[in-house]
């Protein structure tokens, strides 16, 4: 069975030893993850979203309707720059909105944290170079 994107960062958060997470999230490589991981490190990705929290009623952990596997690829009109500076802001807040409220809560959690910058826990810049070279772009 997949892993949800938020299952794999709390493995990795769980192991104390680098190999070991990098080792971790090799073995459960997928755009998402990465996407969640760039989005959060690389400095030369901005978002077209307000910063701060984020005002959204959470999925049921066990009825969410969408995965982030499948949802990361909205991912793209957030992202300043991008196909979504075309949309006015409130169509883009509201598929923002529509992303977070149809994945897993833990999921949801990390697309707001990733918006706002905030590092899953348990990763370095050296454990990301390592797990998947070139991911960084700063």
């Amino acid at each position: 069975m997949v892993k949800l994107v938020y299952e794999i960062l709390f493995e990795v958060s769980k192991k104390r030893n680098k190999n070991e997470k990098i080792k971790l999230l090799k073995e459960n490589e997928s755009w998402a993850l990465k996407d969640i991981i760039r989005g959060s490190m690389d400095k030369t990705l901005q978002w077209n979203l307000p910063d701060g929290d984020v005002p959204y009623t959470p999925a049921e952990p066990q009825s969410a309707p969408t995965n982030l596997l499948r949802e990361h690829k909205k991912f793209r009109y957030f992202v300043k720059g991008g196909v979504g500076d075309k949309m006015i802001a409130p169509k883009r807040e509201n598929i923002f909105i529509g992303l977070i409220e149809g994945i897993h809560p833990s999921d949801a959690k990390l697309v707001v944290d990733m918006i706002n910058k905030r590092v899953p826990k348990g990763l370095t810049r050296e454990i990301v170079q390592e797990a998947f070279p070139g991911l960084l772009k700063d």
